[in-house]
């Protein structure tokens, strides 16, 4: 979701009263205030240089209240949608409806399609939407832009780790509260037991699809290139596939946590940018792939 900027308005009307001062005023006084002019330009690049100044503690301290305030912005956005977003909900909820509709059906088709699928990729699929494996890969992106103090890194570590517990607190009280019959019970797609404990019940929406396409996307987002961006989205989609071909969920559960990752992981990342928390050049952080070939060698290899 995006957010009108602005600040280009308020800095042509700040320029227009500055020509009109300057018609009153001494070219002394002029030049002082062409100097202040200068200095707040020039404020983004002394945040930047304040960030490669700070401690690793201090560093922790402020991507934790990023993460905290990206937490938050997650669940308070909704108050600020405009009419586009608003239209965009709308969509995600018809389109929810008409699948609710096949939602038998693709069970069948996905259960009957599992046994032809190799193990390993529903192992992976499996794992890679766990909690554990989902939290150790965040935490660990982040922990490399600590301690090579990356401000890029450091700020795709904060953003995963502000998705992932966003949308996490949101599938656990979800589950429990809509009671949601899973396809394993064979009570059909449309029964639920509100605020049920028992886990049989505990379908919608999908933990693992939320979890591993959160990282997926908020990964893809630091990429500009189609194809690298393709790719991850891929592997973040394997996860909320296995938990069809195992029956664990219906097509809704999984397609609706699919677009809350989009949502909340867009929205975060807006409150990152809108706040300047990082400010590094986007340019000088870009990261050069190449693939390498060579004797019994095959690889891409990427360069900071």
């Amino acid at each position: 979701m995006k957010h009108f900027n602005m600040r280009p308005v308020f800095l042509l009307l700040f320029l227009f009263s500055v020509v009109t001062y300057a018609q009153e005023k001494s070219e002394e006084q002029l030049e002082k205030q062409l100097e202040g002019e200068q200095s707040e330009s020039t404020s983004k690049e002394k945040t930047e240089k304040s960030q490669y100044e700070m401690t690793r503690w201090q560093m922790l301290k402020y991507d934790g209240l990023s993460a905290f305030g990206g937490v938050k912005n997650a669940y308070t956005q909704p108050f600020r949608w405009k009419g586009k977003d608003w239209a965009t909900l709308g969509g995600i909820i018809a389109g929810s409806t008409i699948l609710l509709v096949i939602d038998e059906r693709t069970n069948d088709y996905f259960t009957n399609q599992s046994e032809g699928v190799p193990d390993i990729i529903k192992e992976s699929g499996f794992r890679f939407g766990k909690p554990l494996f989902n939290y150790g890969l965040t935490t660990s992106i982040y922990a490399l832009g600590l301690i090579t103090k990356d401000e890029k890194i450091r700020k795709t570590g904060v953003l995963l780790i502000a998705s992932a517990t966003a949308g996490g607190i949101l599938q656990t009280v979800s589950k429990t509260l809509v009671g949601r019959a899973r396809p394993t019970t064979e009570e059909g797609s449309l029964s639920f037991r509100f605020n049920s404990s028992e886990a049989g019940y505990h379908s919608f929406p999908s933990g693992h699809a939320i979890l591993s396409f959160t990282t997926a996307y908020a990964i893809a987002k630091q990429f500009d290139n189609p194809y690298i961006k393709g790719g991850i989205y891929a592997v973040g989609l394997i996860s909320p596939v296995s938990r069809l071909w195992s029956g664990a969920h219906w097509l809704t559960d999984v397609v609706l946590g699919v677009a809350l990752s989009v949502v909340i992981v867009d929205g975060i990342d807006n409150y990152l940018n809108k706040k300047e928390r990082y400010v590094y050049d986007s340019k000088k952080f870009r990261i050069k792939w190449d693939l390498k070939l060579g004797a019994g060698q095959l690889g891409v290899v990427g360069r900071f």
